[in-house]
């Protein structure tokens, strides 16, 4: 077909973004300026080029929105647990399993992605450094190994899939006009393969530099900080110290409880990196929270039980419903749905057994603090995705306000099919195209801004290139997080990772690297050959 001058604006817009992302600047403005000029020179019209640049958002917004409303009931959910305590209670039985280094390894990976996979990286990297990491590092593990398993198993492996809240296969599946379900699923299986190939790489090289338990190891690494030991960039450190007092004193008394020490007060809610940026979080002072945990042991372990319990009866029934006819299946976003009820019920719940004459304030509260991390989180990606919906057919008439019943123009289709006659005509080679594709989106250190753009591709690609656009989908979303997310990219939030674990942040990305990219290269393969 011939390409039109819009078509090449927006190519040089995607080129531009790419290029963004690799000198790791922010890649917002280069996308707004993008959709006002390929709007612009489509449509010759001035008008229409500035509208497109509310209209790209507002189209972006109005498809993503329920994405936006799970993060924040999950998050107000953790919010009320941490008004409770429960939080801790949930994986205090698991420092009783550590009793060695090898066993700390596999515990940490354990507990760290099943939290992650509930409620994202952002929560669990405050809570396992501040519960588990100072007892695996007495039981033997090196801090590297132990910021390894954590942004392996929460950063990688359940961010990746981000199965159960569904965010990113839910961004991947409608910029590539893929049943979610099915990229969800895909993106799962995948995850668990990277995950399984890099964890195996990593205990392998770790096997021999496991220490035997002592209290020593634990002085020792305490003592690094002291010292003014390097962890993160000096920035980061300095933002990390904010909430350090509070974390600090929570891993004494948890530490202290299993090793003759002594307790101390208990930590403000929202302790260190918790609810605030990318979905694996940054730092949130301590005094920016107004609703102290209040000292009732019955409560906190009873939600300690009552969630957990809750979202495995909701997987129970998942795989039921899939596995049996009996059972009725789950249609489009109401499995995220029913994880919304159930934590807003939660939330409730917390609030109301805190303080009874508060709980309606302290509830609205905590949905407020959700709904206002929802869109730090995520709030970013919506002009970008806006870029890349303007290139999808399905979403330009709306941008480019040319009426309800009008086609809008498919730029990014139109490229591909424009190009698929000088492209190699092989699977493996459009497969790893996407995957470099995710890495290279991912430098940006955010893991979820490139997914409008690999989902894009995918479903561009998937009618010509042999395999389909969900499992393409699924290999972009896997390069994207796995890089972005936080275990490749050394700016991204593995600095947080590697703050509570008191080791550089280059040198922990540099320890994934290898095992990471192995599990990318293998799991893409297979992706090709089993779903095609």
């Amino acid at each position: 077909m011939q390409l039109t001058a819009a078509h090449w604006v927006f190519l040089a817009g995607v080129v531009v973004i790419l290029a963004t992302m690799v000198m790791r600047k922010n890649i917002v403005v280069p996308a707004v300026v993008a959709t006002f000029l390929t709007a612009l020179v489509w449509s010759k019209s001035l008008a229409t080029g500035l509208s497109a640049i509310f209209n790209a958002s507002l189209v972006a917004a109005t498809s993503l929105f329920n994405i936006f409303l799970i993060i924040a009931m999950v998050t107000a959910m953790l919010r009320a647990l941490e008004g409770l305590g429960a939080d801790r209670k949930m994986v205090a039985p698991f420092r009783g399993v550590m009793r060695n280094g090898h066993l700390a390894f596999w515990t940490l990976v354990i507990v760290t992605y099943f939290i992650s996979l509930f409620f994202w990286p952002t929560p669990a990297v405050p809570l396992i450094g501040a519960v588990l990491v100072p007892v695996a590092i007495r039981a033997g593990l090196r801090p590297l190994a132990a910021g390894f398993t954590i942004a392996i198993a929460g950063q990688g492996m359940a961010l990746s899939s981000d199965y159960v809240i569904g965010v990113a296969p839910g961004l991947s599946a409608t910029a590539a006009g893929a049943d979610p379900a099915v990229v969800a699923d895909r993106a799962f299986v995948m995850s668990l393969v990277v995950g399984a190939v890099a964890l195996a790489i990593g205990y392998a090289m770790e096997i021999r530099k496991m220490r035997k338990p002592s209290d020593a190891l634990l002085e020792e690494w305490e003592s690094t900080a002291e010292r003014g030991a390097p962890t993160a960039d000096a920035e980061v450190v300095e933002e990390l110290a904010e909430g350090s007092t509070a974390v600090a004193v929570e891993r004494r008394e948890l530490v202290g409880a299993g090793t003759g020490g002594h307790g101390g007060p208990p930590p403000v809610v929202g302790h260190g990196p918790a609810l605030r940026g990318t979905p694996a979080g940054e730092p949130m002072p301590p005094e920016r929270h107004s609703i102290l945990p209040v000292d009732k042991p019955w409560a906190a372990k009873a939600f300690a039980v009552l969630v957990p319990a809750a979202y495995l009866a909701l997987i129970i029934y998942m795989v039921l419903a899939s596995a049996s006819d009996s059972v009725t299946d789950l249609k489009g976003g109401d499995a995220a749905a029913l994880v919304g009820g159930i934590a807003l019920l939660m939330v409730f719940g917390a609030a109301f057994v805190r303080d009874r004459s508060t709980f309606m304030e302290a509830s609205a509260e905590h949905i407020v603090d959700g709904l206002v991390f929802a869109f730090k989180a995520m709030g970013v990606v919506l002009p970008i995705a806006g870029f890349f919906f303007l290139g999808n057919g399905d979403f330009s008439a709306q941008i480019l306000s040319l009426g309800e019943d009008a086609q809008g123009p498919s730029l990014l289709f139109d490229l591909v099919l424009s190009a698929q006659d000088s492209l190699p005509q092989n699977t493996m080679i459009t497969a790893f195209g996407i995957l470099l594709v995710g890495l290279v989106a991912g430098l940006e250190g955010s893991g979820f801004s490139g997914l409008p753009l690999t989902g894009s591709l995918a479903g561009s690609l998937g009618e010509t290139s042999g395999v389909s656009s969900p499992t393409l989908a699924a290999i972009g979303q896997m390069g994207n997080i796995w890089s972005g997310g936080g275990t490749l990219v050394a700016w991204s939030s593995l600095l947080a990772v590697a703050g509570f674990v008191r080791v550089p942040a280059v040198e922990l990305a540099r320890k994934c690297f290898i095992p990471v990219m192995s599990g990318l290269v293998v799991a893409t393969v297979m992706a090709v050959v089993v779903f095609g």
